[in-house]
């Protein structure tokens, strides 16, 4: 029999926010506000910003872009020194979706917060799993 029962639980390895928010401002999912979301998340969470790099529709003619909702918008990954923070956009649905990884621990409740602000949202659903 193991003896997982009586062994403590290890330190978590890093934490990842996961956050869904609803009901936002579409005019906030462009590359100079993302990119001033991502300054302002990393100051205030104490994370060291690394490559910035994004997915989009931007220099796309016009007859290439998709009209289908869950596919309009845009996609950035900010790595930070720690791992990374992934968001997705989508225009039409006024929704955003972020998870933010680290091996550092930070203040989650900071983070959502001013991921909230930031995008305007309505309703804001968060997930804090530790890794272990």
């Amino acid at each position: 029999m193991s003896d997982t029962l009586s062994t403590p639980p290890p330190d978590p390895y890093g934490y990842e926010l996961i956050l869904d928010l609803h009901g936002c401002d579409a005019s906030t999912f462009n590359r100079k506000s993302l990119r001033g979301y991502f300054e302002k998340l990393c100051d205030e969470i104490q994370m060291e910003r690394e490559d910035l790099h994004f997915w989009d529709y931007d220099g796309v003619p016009d007859a290439e872009i998709t009209t289908e909702a869950h596919l309009l918008g845009t996609s950035a990954v900010q790595f930070i020194k720690t791992s990374n923070i992934v968001i997705h956009t989508l225009d039409l649905l006024k929704a955003t979706y972020v998870n933010i990884f680290s091996c550092k621990k930070y203040d989650a409740v900071v983070a959502q917060n001013l991921t909230q602000e930031w995008f305007g949202a309505a309703t804001c659903r968060s997930t804090l799993i530790e890794r272990i």
